[in-house]
This record gives C-alpha cells, sequence and structure tokens, in this order.
C-alpha cells in the first residue's frame, strides 16, 4: 500500500480582486439570497409548529441555529448567550422525541425558544458580511469534522 501524501493543493480563486470585494458586502445586500434563507427557515418553523414537520425541516432548523451559534461564537450577538443556549437546547429536546416517535412536536417553551433564534438569526443575517458568513460557516463545518458537535441521539457504544 501506498502512503498517504499529507500535501494538500490549495483552491485557487479565478478572481481575488473580486471575492475579496464580495466578501466586504453584507449579506443584506444580497436580497435575494437573504429572502430566500428567509423563506425556507421559516417554512421549516411553520410546518414544525404545526407538528407537520419532515426530517428535511428539522435539519434545516439544524442548520439555521448552528449559523445562529457560530456567529454568536464570531462575536455576533454575544449579549443572547441564553438565547442561543436554550435554542440548541430545546431543537435538541424535539429532534430526540422525533427520533424516537416519528413525529417532531413542540412543548410551548420549545416554541418560544427556536422562535426567539429565529429572531436573532434574522437580526444577524442584516448585520454580517459574506465574510463573516462563511467563517460561520468553515466554523460549523469544523465542529462537526472534528465531532465536536452534539449529536440529537447519543450512539449506545
Amino acid at each position: 500500500m501506498r502512503k498517504r501524501s499529507k500535501y494538500r493543493p490549495k483552491p485557487l480563486l479565478v478572481n481575488p480582486l473580486g471575492y475579496v470585494l464580495e466578501s466586504l458586502k453584507p449579506v443584506s445586500q444580497h436580497e435575494q439570497y437573504l429572502v430566500e434563507l428567509k423563506i425556507k427557515n421559516h417554512l421549516a418553523m411553520t410546518t414544525l409548529t404545526r407538528g407537520e414537520a419532515t426530517r428535511s425541516d428539522i435539519d434545516t432548523l439544524i442548520a439555521s441555529v448552528n449559523i445562529v451559534e457560530a456567529l454568536y461564537r464570531l462575536g455576533f450577538g454575544k449579549e443572547y448567550a441564553d438565547v442561543v443556549r436554550e435554542g440548541l437546547d430545546a431543537l435538541r429536546d424535539v429532534g430526540k422525541r422525533g427520533v424516537e416517535s416519528g413525529r417532531f412536536i413542540l412543548k410551548s417553551t420549545e416554541m418560544n425558544a427556536l422562535n426567539l433564534v429565529m429572531e436573532l438569526h434574522d437580526a444577524q443575517m442584516d448585520l454580517i458580511t459574506i465574510k463573516d458568513m462563511d467563517k460561520a460557516v468553515e466554523l460549523v463545518k469544523e465542529e462537526f469534522r472534528q465531532r465536536k458537535m452534539r449529536p440529537i441521539v447519543e450512539s449506545k457504544t
């Protein structure tokens, strides 16, 4: 067997100056993207509050709450630590019950916590730049790669 090389080529940017200029723009200037993101997230939240949520709706909410937590760690909304923690806990509890029962049903405290997290997500999207969003996505990917994220269902080993 051949030894795996540690060399990993870095991706080359086709237009480095364009990348830098684009990363300085606020996300709020990309109105179409922002509207589509908010519609997708709020639709998932609405189906969850109705008790009609599917696995993909929960995945959408998990992704948005992970971004909220990453942006919080990067300094956007430091005063909302309790909102982020309660939102993560509420989503984990809903997911755990959903995996066990096959239906994702919210309790009132979880609904309030998730609504606050979604409000924080919308506020963060109005403040951040594309570069901040890239950093948050990379932070989430790195946490996932290193298996530092709390899973919804604990493995039984």
